[in-house]
């Protein structure tokens, strides 16, 4: 079985694992938040490296990209546990593990997965969150740039800089969750942490990392104007402006406004396309593409 570097020792025969804000304490025989990385014997134990859930070949429209090879087709990877617990999860068959059993899935070496890929030329980390997999995810993506094929990431951002250090240069796309603009309901409600999102994400805009950002508009949690107001400044600030035909400068980083739907534990009412495709017009004063998702057609 696989093991992680991503660990320190605790007291007595417990471990810590560090690659993730979470920093799980976990005992002998116990699992992280993420219900992936094991303490076996006072080592970090990976029993689900390389276990795939899902294995798709996608429009990259769909993961979502809008501006890194518009039209082409991509090899989609999807992966057991996540290390947030958003109750609102489009995915929670598969990102979540029960009673230490995870989804239907199986085991694909670094090698076999770059094989498969090789007709699409780019391969996706994607559906549940790749992350918490660090250590598959930089063999993969060796294995990857090795054969000329680009990796893609999609991703909540949750990580420690440590192992983003390790995994963006390895990293040719990202679209990356920005769930809400508050610490509190990053905390509270989703289980994770806003600042290491953010700090992810900066990151990834410096080492010229192409990023797309998606945020899923929830009614009553994060669809205030002055919360999304707040994510736009954010990626507004991320990369330079450009002149539009006269106009105010606008910055070029995407922003996916995508429709919820209710799943999982969560029952607020669907979002509304009026007041998505409204929130996104307001969003293009300053960012010059901001599409609309889960509504039909998306916008530009």
């Amino acid at each position: 079985m696989s093991e992680s570097r991503f660990f320190e020792a605790a007291d007595g025969a417990d471990i810590r694992c560090t690659l993730c804000p979470h920093q799980c304490r976990i005992t002998p025989g116990g699992r992280g938040a993420c219900g992936v990385r094991e303490n076996r014997n006072g080592v970090l134990a990976l029993p689900y490296y390389g276990y795939i859930t899902a294995i798709a070949r996608d429009p990259i429209e769909k993961k979502p990209f809008r501006r890194f090879r518009p039209g082409s087709s991509i090899l989609s990877l999807g992966f057991a546990g996540c290390n947030l617990h958003c109750p609102f999860c489009q995915n929670w068959r598969i990102s979540q593990i029960v009673n230490g059993k995870a989804a239907p899935g199986r085991f694909l070496s670094p090698k076999e997965a770059a094989a498969l890929a090789v007709d699409d030329r780019q391969i996706a980390y994607t559906y549940s969150e790749p992350l918490i997999h660090a250590e598959y995810l930089i063999d993969c993506m060796k294995q990857a740039h090795e054969r000329g094929i680009a990796n893609v990431l999609v991703t909540n951002g949750c990580i420690s800089e440590q192992a983003a250090a390790e995994i963006l240069p390895l990293t040719d796309a990202a679209n990356i969750d920005l769930k809400c603009f508050s610490e509190e309901t990053y905390a509270k409600v989703l289980g994770g942490n806003l600042p290491a999102v953010l700090n992810f994400i900066r990151m990834a805009h410096s080492l010229g990392v192409h990023v797309e950002i998606t945020t899923l508009v929830i009614p009553g949690l994060n669809d205030s104007d002055e919360e999304l107001d707040k994510c736009a400044a954010f990626i507004a600030d991320l990369a330079p402006k450009a002149k539009l035909r006269g106009v105010s400068a606008k910055a070029e980083t995407p922003w996916h406004l995508s429709a919820y739907h209710p799943d999982y534990r969560w029952n607020a009412p669907p979002t509304d396309p009026a007041f998505l495709i409204r929130a996104a017009e307001r969003a293009r004063k300053n960012l010059r593409y901001v599409y609309t998702g889960n509504i039909g057609s998306g916008r530009y």
